[in-house]
């Protein structure tokens, strides 16, 4: 068991994790509506790749025999103002669940453990895939502005992501 500091920080990462799920999910939703099912299944993909972090962590508590302290999950945003808009909101979401992980690697070092700093190396090298990813789908975006036929061939693009 590691000590309540990294504990408390670490379960907050959970329930950030799973509200992440909860908002890509959201976004899914919405462009599901619109009509973009390539941008709708990539954010659903976006959405259980997050609670699979939601759950590395958790299971990582319970291998450190410590406790996991589910928290309530706040209802995420439903109403967005375009694609544009959802990746720039996913872009800064993800900066911010960036510092947070920062954050838990900082606490680690300072408390001299280790393992859990070992450990959240793994989230920072996704963190940085991640903000790429949604740094690349913007670019492209922006590049194409109102362009109907880009985004119909970046929707049909994104629908091939398998993970």
């Amino acid at each position: 068991m590691f000590s309540e500091k990294i504990n408390e920080i670490m379960n907050e990462q959970i329930n950030k994790e799973f509200y992440s799920g909860y908002l890509y999910l959201s976004m899914s939703a919405h462009l599901h509506e619109l009509g973009l099912f390539g941008f709708a299944s990539w954010t659903r993909h976006q959405a259980q790749e997050e609670v699979e972090h939601g759950l590395k962590l958790l299971d990582y508590l319970l291998e450190r025999n410590s406790y996991v302290t589910l928290k309530q999950i706040r209802m995420p945003e439903y109403e967005f103002s375009g694609v544009s808009a959802i990746f720039q909101n996913i872009y800064e979401h993800e900066q911010c669940i960036t510092s947070s992980v920062m954050q838990i690697a900082k606490l680690a070092e300072e408390e001299c453990d280790r393992q859990t700093l070992a450990f959240i190396d793994w989230f920072i090298e996704e963190q940085t895939e991640e903000e790429q990813q949604v740094k690349d789908i913007i670019k492209r975006l922006e590049l194409f502005g109102d362009d109907k036929v880009a985004l119909y061939l970046m929707d049909k693009e994104l629908s091939e992501r398998k993970n």
